[in-house]
Order: structure tokens, then C-alpha cells, then sequence
């Protein structure tokens, strides 16, 4: 660490590898990518009818939907010292068996099932969120880690937009109606277990595993792991609540609701061609200052017009999309860019999701409780707003060419 550089900050890059991509390997990476969501987002779509047939309330579905991302806060920093226990690869079959149970169980006639289950698979969620950034670390060379990292976000976003558009004509066409559709994704887990069990076999302690020494400590002390965090925890809190609120909000504005339907799924395409392009942006680039800092305005912009402009909602919800879209490809960037090595990943990583998912579960919430306080979204609106440019500052900091210091 050079004298200039503030504490917990590390300024010299760690030991130069030079990894190879192979195609395997890619594809195994890209299979983990559509599990983080596939078993989640149908859920919003079957919730009526999950609660018409249990006699759930509305609060307790609410429950059920908020239930994963507290898991993945509370799991996510236990990731790193099993990883460095059992090896990366290991743990990630590991949770791959244990998703698959997970989605068995949640589709199961037993409410006690359906929340079980639904703990399970998050929890697996959880740990996958966590050790990707670490395999691309490891395994992907340095100029291909946005492609890949953009290359897994866009999976990941389509796999979970099938899900929820397929949930419902499932649900009509299945015996067992939303019970088997809850439970389709399990296809998906045992068709990413079948490439990484022949990885288990050959397993070694890879990514913090034992072999490299003792494990990271998560950098609590490191104010640009706090950065990196805040710039995930914010993103994902936007993300999140337009995913939530966003058809609602277009609602009170008059818009019908299937035309508020198009408008988020014109959101959420937006946001995968932006992670997509992203990788032309930042090619050969490891300061990302800028990039970041911007995006998070464009974040800030696209709310302020639905609050200010609510005729230009296609404009809101482009600028949305846009700055959401490279939010997350660079949230999830700076995991492993920011670390010195694949231990450090991993703490890094757990660090960042933990507080990132808990920021998340509490924005919907929130914005929930500021609306019903009101009577309107103009308060929430503001507070997105407000919230936007606190992302744009973390993401200054979090962009900037700096690793965090673990050990």
C-alpha cells in the first residue's frame, strides 16, 4: 500500500495469472447465473391464486416475497468460511442439490412447505450470488471479466422475465395448477448439477478453498468495501422496488394495468441491453468512477420524470432501465474487481450481498409505508430520487482503480 492511499485500501494488484475461459466452464458459469432468480419471480405472478387457495393474507404474501432477500443477507457472510472449509466448487454443487430440494419442498400442499421451502432455495440463492464473482475471479482473464460478469446478468435477467411470463399458463395447463409451476425451475438446477457434479469429482480447494492459506476476513474495517456495499445495496433497493411498485405507481397515474405490465417489462429489457453493451464502455478500463457515478444519475433522472413528467413514461422507465441495467453489471464487478485475490472475493462478495439484500428487503417496504402514510408516491419519489444520488457517490468511490485490504 502506497503512503497516499487511505486505510484498507490497497493500491498493488495481487500476483498476475493468466486463467483460461473455456467454453465449459462458461457455460457452467452462465447455468448458476439463470438459477439466481428463475425460482423467484414466477412468485409475484401466482401470488393471487397461491393466496386464494391457502387463505393467505396479503401481508403474509408480502411476507413470502420479502422472505428470500432477508435470507440472502443473513446467509451471504457465512459463504466465505464454508468456501474456504469445503472449496468453491464443492459448495456450489452443494447448493445446487439443495435448490433443487428447496423448489421440491416449496411446491409440497403445506403452507409450512411453501415458506420452508422457499428458505432453502434462498439460502442456495445465496451462496451462488456469493461464489460467482469469485469463480469468474479465479477463472476468467482480467480483460473478460465485464463480458462474462455481463454476460451472466443477462442470463440471469432472462431466464427470470421466461419465469415470470411462463408461471401462469403453467399453472392452467400442469396438474397441481400453481404448485407445479412454483416447482418447474427445478429443471433448470438439475441441468446446471449435471455440468458441475463432474467438476465436484475433480474439485480442487479452489477460490478460498484451504490449500491457499487461511481464509479472508470480511473487510468491515474497509471504508471502500462499505462503497462497494452501499453502490450494491442501492442498486438493488431501486431494482427492486420498481420491480415491486412500479406498475402501481403508473396505476395511480392512470395507466391501465396491462399497459403498466408492458411498461416494466420494456424496464426490465432496457436494463439487459444495457448490461449487455456495458463491456464496449469499459473495455481495458479499471477505473470506473465515472461510468458508475453517471449511471446512478441516470437512475435519479428516470425518477424524477415519473414524479415531475408522468406523460413521458416510456422516457422514465427507459432512463430506468438504462442506469439500473449498468448499476448491476458493476455492482457485481467491483465483488471481484475490488479484491486482491479469490479469498478476498468471496469476503468481499459476502460483505457486499449482505448488506446489499438487506437494503433491499427494506426499500419496497418503505416506500410501501410512505405511501400509505400519504396517500400518493410523490414522498417515496423523492426519496428514490434522494437515494439515487447516495448511488451515485458510492459508486464514485466503489469505481475507483483501489483493491480492499481483508487480511
Amino acid at each position: 500500500m502506497t503512503p497516499s492511499s487511505p486505510p484498507g485500501v490497497a493500491t498493488t494488484r495481487g500476483p498476475v495469472t493468466t486463467p483460461v475461459l473455456s467454453a465449459g466452464l462458461l457455460i457452467a458459469i452462465l447455468l448458476v447465473a439463470a438459477n439466481l432468480r428463475v425460482t423467484l419471480t414466477g412468485v409475484g405472478t401466482l401470488l393471487p391464486a397461491i393466496e386464494r387457495d391457502t387463505g393467505l393474507t396479503a401481508s403474509a404474501g408480502g411476507v413470502l416475497n420479502t422472505v428470500p432477500l432477508l435470507m440472502f443477507a443473513v446467509t451471504s457472510p457465512f459463504v466465505g468460511r464454508v468456501s474456504h472449509r469445503v472449496g468453491t466448487t464443492r459448495l456450489l454443487v452443494v447448493a445446487l442439490v439443495a435448490l433443487a430440494a428447496g423448489t421440491v419442498v416449496r411446491s409440497l400442499p403445506s403452507i409450512a412447505c411453501l415458506f420452508a421451502g422457499t428458505v432453502i432455495l434462498a439460502a442456495a440463492i445465496a451462496v451462488g450470488n456469493v461464489l460467482l464473482p469469485t469463480v469468474i475471479r479465479t477463472h476468467v482473464p482480467g480483460p473478460r471479466a465485464h463480458t462474462v460478469s455481463a454476460l451472466y446478468v443477462t442470463v440471469m435477467g432472462v431466464v427470470a422475465a421466461v419465469s415470470s411470463g411462463i408461471s401462469v399458463p403453467l399453472a392452467e395447463i400442469l396438474p397441481g395448477t400453481w404448485r407445479s409451476a412454483l416447482a418447474w425451475g427445478v429443471v433448470v438446477a438439475v441441468v446446471a448439477l449435471a455440468v458441475w457434479l463432474p467438476r465436484f469429482r475433480e474439485a480442487r480447494q479452489d477460490g478460498g478453498g484451504e490449500s491457499e492459506g487461511s481464509h479472508a476476513r470480511t473487510p468491515w474495517r474497509s471504508w471502500l468495501a462499505w462503497q462497494v456495499a452501499f453502490f450494491m445495496g442501492l442498486q438493488s433497493l431501486a431494482f427492486y422496488t420498481a420491480i415491486a411498485w412500479l406498475p402501481s405507481i403508473l396505476g395511480k397515474q392512470g395507466m391501465s394495468t396491462a399497459s403498466a405490465g408492458w411498461m416494466l417489462f420494456h424496464y426490465q429489457v432496457i436494463a439487459l441491453v444495457a448490461g449487455m453493451v456495458l463491456p464496449l464502455l469499459t473495455r481495458g478500463r479499471h477505473d470506473q468512477r465515472f461510468i458508475a457515478a453517471a449511471a446512478a444519475v441516470i437512475v435519479a433522472a428516470g425518477f424524477t420524470t415519473l414524479l415531475l413528467l408522468p406523460s413521458l413514461t416510456v422516457v422514465a422507465c427507459t432512463l430506468l432501465g438504462l442506469g439500473n441495467g449498468v448499476c448491476l453489471v458493476l455492482a457485481l464487478s467491483f465483488q471481484s474487481q475490488r479484491a486482491t485475490g479469490p479469498s478476498e472475493t468471496t469476503a468481499l462478495a459476502g460483505m457486499a450481498q449482505s448488506v446489499g439484500y438487506l437494503v433491499a428487503a427494506a426499500g419496497p417496504l418503505l416506500l410501501g409505508v410512505l405511501h400509505d402514510t400519504t396517500g400518493s408516491w410523490t414522498a417515496a419519489l423523492l426519496l428514490l430520487v434522494g437515494l439515487s444520488l447516495v448511488m451515485a457517490a458510492a459508486g464514485y468511490g466503489a469505481g475507483r482503480d483501489r483493491q480492499v485490504r481483508t487480511r
